[in-house]
């Protein structure tokens, strides 16, 4: 922490174009070694091999887009004059610049240690920030390679600091050391955790998800199936912005969970390095919680489309038809391979669904009326909301950030305080 504290000091003195040749040059090393790391992520989070890879290239290039929008963003100040305020005389200037914060500690989660981590360290390194990483248990070796890019490229010592260990052991004592000036926090409850034990400082967190995708009867289903099965099982749905429950119209459901099904068949099962598409969730514990969630629904009577099955973290692809609200897969994220279908009779009972959720990251709406998919995406109390396409965290520039429970802090976003049973008249759905 000093290390750093003293390293922000002389690195926020550095002209602006040298951080920014900097980051360019660290971006250029990172693709270099693009293979290395993409091995750690194969061997350590069990990454598809070209996903892995495109992480690491990903990365490299959001790197770079700091460095160009850093110097047109930072570059500018804003000049403003008294009497453009009511009862005041044109009397007093005011210049403001944007100035770093100090030491921020960055926290990037599993399923992207090292492009949720570079999404972190780009903007503080080139805003004049120092900066300590504390990456997942899993997903650390990968991180310390990608480290080591920047400390490559010349960065000062002390600048961009590495802290491995257990959440658990050394997460109090970073998040609450009076030396963090901020905090960017990627992954699930914990972040609501630190948020509470911050204290005073700016926080950045980007959290869970229960991404709902509502399919109306109007919809292209096979453009929707395809959607549904990328968006729910890519990395076999360990990803914040998988879908997480089909929300359909029924009287598509039949011809869409049908449309599902033929996709979710072809799916490849089996180790990452032979970049199959369903490769092991990242834990035992992860891989117990998904089964009480199936084993729940099943009990409880929902369609299993496919035989459930588990070798030891190894989950194949599952399809949940006839979900119903009193099941815990219908409203808790399972962040693995298995989706639920609830089959709603009106587009309302589809937002009502969305919006009482705790989640309020993304989510999707199928239709062929664009005014509709406008007046629904209106409707739903989420960050953001894809029409005619699976949700997604890129493109990585694109702002990314969702309400209630998924998350506080990376852009303005309106409070939605509203009730979808007084907006039925309005938005004429």
């Amino acid at each position: 922490m000093e290390s750093s504290r003293m390293a922000q000091k002389s690195w926020a003195k550095t002209p602006l174009w040298k951080r920014a040749e900097m980051l360019h040059k660290a971006g250029a090393i990172l693709k270099d070694h693009k293979k290395p790391i993409a091995e750690c992520l194969v061997k350590e989070i069990a990454k598809p091999a070209t996903d892995a890879l495109t992480e690491v290239v990903r990365s490299g290039d959001f790197v770079s887009y700091c460095a160009e929008e850093g110097v047109r963003i930072l570059g500018k100040g804003e000049f403003l004059v008294s009497d453009s305020f009511p009862g005041n005389d044109r009397t007093k200037y005011c210049l403001t610049s944007k100035v770093p914060l100090g030491v921020v500690l960055a926290i990037p989660p599993f399923n992207y240690p090292v492009n949720l981590a570079v999404s972190k360290i780009a903007p503080a390194l080139i805003a004049g920030n120092s900066l300590v990483l504390k990456p997942p248990t899993q997903g650390a070796v990968a991180a310390l390679h990608m480290v080591h890019c920047f400390h490559m490229a010349g960065f000062p010592k002390g600048l961009i600091s590495c802290v491995t260990g257990k959440g658990s052991e050394i997460g109090d004592f970073l998040t609450m050391h009076p030396g963090i000036n901020c905090i960017s926090f990627t992954g699930g409850d914990t972040g609501i955790s630190i948020s509470k034990k911050a204290g005073m400082i700016p926080l950045q967190m980007e959290l869970g998800g229960k991404d709902a995708c509502i399919v109306l009867d109007d919809a292209d289903l096979d453009l929707a199936a395809s959607c549904i099965v990328k968006g729910g099982f890519s990395y076999s749905g360990q990803r914040c912005t998988a879908v997480k429950v089909v929300l359909v119209v029924e009287s598509v459901a039949d011809a869409l969970v049908k449309q599902v099904n033929q996709k979710v068949e072809k799916l490849s099962v089996g180790a990452p390095e032979d970049d199959c598409d369903i490769t092991p969730v990242v834990t035992e514990f992860s891989s117990n919680f998904i089964e009480g969630l199936v084993m729940d629904a099943k009990q409880k009577g929902a369609t299993l489309c496919q035989e459930y099955r588990r070798e030891g973290n190894l989950i194949w692809p599952l399809l949940l038809d006839n979900v119903r609200s009193d099941m815990r897969i219908a409203w808790e994220e399972p962040f693995g391979p298995v989706l639920p279908v609830i089959r709603i009779n009106s587009v309302e009972e589809g937002i009502r669904h969305c919006n009482q959720s705790n989640f309020g990251l993304q989510g999707c709406v199928f239709t062929k009326d664009i005014n509709r998919a406008i007046q629904i995406s209106d409707a739903m109390e989420i960050g953001t909301v894809q029409i005619n396409s699976a949700p997604a965290r890129g493109p990585d520039h694109f702002p990314f950030q969702g309400l209630k429970d998924s998350g506080i802090g990376s852009q303005e976003i309106a409070n939605l305080d509203r009730n979808i049973d007084d907006m039925h008249d309005k938005l004429a759905l």
